[in-house]
């Protein structure tokens, strides 16, 4: 017989080693039925699921489709589908796999195109991958982070001298449709410095994904690039992943202290992705039709890009923003530029003209340049955009003639160096120029007579 004063240990290592055992057993899987789908959609009572997590939704008829949970109440949980929904009904099984979406990673992705699963589209035969990542990523400390100090070369003459970017820095490309953005990003995956490429088309239409890797990247491009595509047919929570899965692939390559430059197309449709999922459980909208939920989801996702810690590499982003009726001041874009480090905007009235690349300079800003630009550099940037300003200010009475030579010496200059400074910025698509020559000929622009 166990004498008293020795029964409570007794019994606290025996509660220990039961609690340790029930630890070991798995936890039991409890099915659930479909009980009803509203618009994108279904609910399911009788299991249990944490947010994140998969299941599979069995029809009837043995057919399996996937599903993600993304919100309960009460004994329901909300499941966002996959795939199409063709032949469900009330009833169907629901089965919980205990299991999150991860995003496989490895160097043999470079060179092919996934869709927002991380399976391949292209026709290169089967994915080898290295490891599985969090499709979330990991939180960096701020204090840790490795502060922007060097230039990316990004091959573009108009971004390398007047919005100079660096290694490490997520910036915004500003836009309506049809004023060149895939352009632009396509000149900068093929003309860029960094050691790998990692595009993210997030709701663009079908044919254009296939162009951009065919005729805007192309052979050269696709060398040291990896393509997350999902189309604008993909469902909500697929385009969701695609935009995580890209920056999954890019974070793995700077794990690795690799430079990436991570171009994301676009950061519009990742945050409507967002608002129908919201919506579609019942989340009251805010901000035109932007549930509260969607403002938070922005900035854990760009927070995710730039420089990791000390020694290692970098992520330089570039997160298109589409500007509805070209009013850059909609709700995305607006919460856009507060977490971003810089923004470049392109102009509709420039890409009519036929100047392209149309970024407008004066709207432009990149809030790292005076960190990575040296004093000479600075001060060449600002002369340009004093001399431009100058001339977009006085363009109507230069236009009709009111403008008198010799009334301003200061304007005076800037209508001799307009049509200089025009061509300067402007660029063919299959040019690239580097840092040093882009420095080069602003220096020879500014000093001639």
């Amino acid at each position: 017989m166990i004498p008293l004063a020795n029964r409570n240990e007794v019994w606290a290592k025996s509660i220990m080693t039961y609690t340790e055992r029930l630890a070991d057993i798995p936890e039991m899987v409890v099915e659930g039925k479909l009980s009803r789908m509203v618009g994108l959609t279904l609910e399911a009572e009788g299991c249990r699921a944490a947010i994140g997590s998969l299941c599979q939704v069995e029809s009837k008829s043995g057919k399996r489709i996937g599903a993600e949970v993304v919100g309960f109440a009460g004994g329901r949980i909300f499941l966002m589908p996959t795939g199409s929904t063709q032949g469900l009904e009330p009833g169907c099984r629901v089965i919980p796999l205990g299991k999150r979406s991860l995003a496989k990673v490895g160097f043999n992705l470079l060179g092919r195109v996934l869709d927002g699963a991380g399976n391949a589209l292209d026709d290169k035969g089967p994915l080898r991958t290295e490891a599985k990542i969090s499709l979330n990523g990991k939180t960096i400390n701020p204090l840790s982070r490795k502060p922007v100090r060097d230039s990316l070369d990004v091959g573009v003459r108009a971004i390398n001298s007047i919005l100079a970017v660096g290694r490490g820095q997520r910036m915004g490309l500003f836009a309506g449709t049809g004023v060149g953005k895939s352009v632009l990003l396509g000149m900068m995956t093929k003309f860029t410095g960094a050691d790998v490429v990692v595009v993210g088309l997030i709701g663009e239409r079908g044919r254009e994904v296939n162009e951009f890797v065919l005729k805007t990247l192309g052979e050269e491009g696709m060398e040291r690039a990896v393509v997350v595509a999902s189309p604008a047919d993909d469902s909500p929570l697929m385009r969701v992943h695609g935009a995580m899965l890209a920056t999954s692939i890019a974070e793995y390559f700077r794990d690795q202290g690799l430079d990436v430059l991570l171009l994301m197309d676009s950061l519009t449709r990742y945050a409507q992705a967002h608002r129908e999922i919201a919506l579609a459980i019942d989340e009251p909208p805010a901000t035109k039709g932007y549930p509260p939920s969607v403002f938070a989801k922005l900035p854990h996702l760009v927070e995710r890009a730039g420089n990791g810690d000390e020694g290692g590499g970098s992520i330089t982003a570039f997160y298109t923003v589409l500007a509805e009726g070209d009013d850059t001041n909609d709700p995305i874009a607006d919460a856009a530029r507060g977490v971003l480090d810089g923004h470049i905007v392109l102009s509709r009235s420039l890409a009519e003209s036929g100047h392209f690349p149309a970024i407008d300079i004066e709207a432009s800003i990149s809030r790292v340049m005076p960190d990575i630009a040296d004093k000479k550099h600075m001060s060449l940037s600002r002369e340009l955009r004093r001399l431009y300003s100058l001339y977009q200010q006085n363009k109507d009475l230069i236009s009709v003639g009111a403008y008198q030579s010799g009334s301003d010496p200061r304007i005076d200059e800037a209508i001799a160096k307009n049509s200089a400074i025009s061509e300067f910025l402007q660029q063919d698509m299959d040019e690239a120029v580097d840092i040093d020559r882009s420095l080069a000929e602003l220096e020879a622009l500014l000093t001639a007579n």
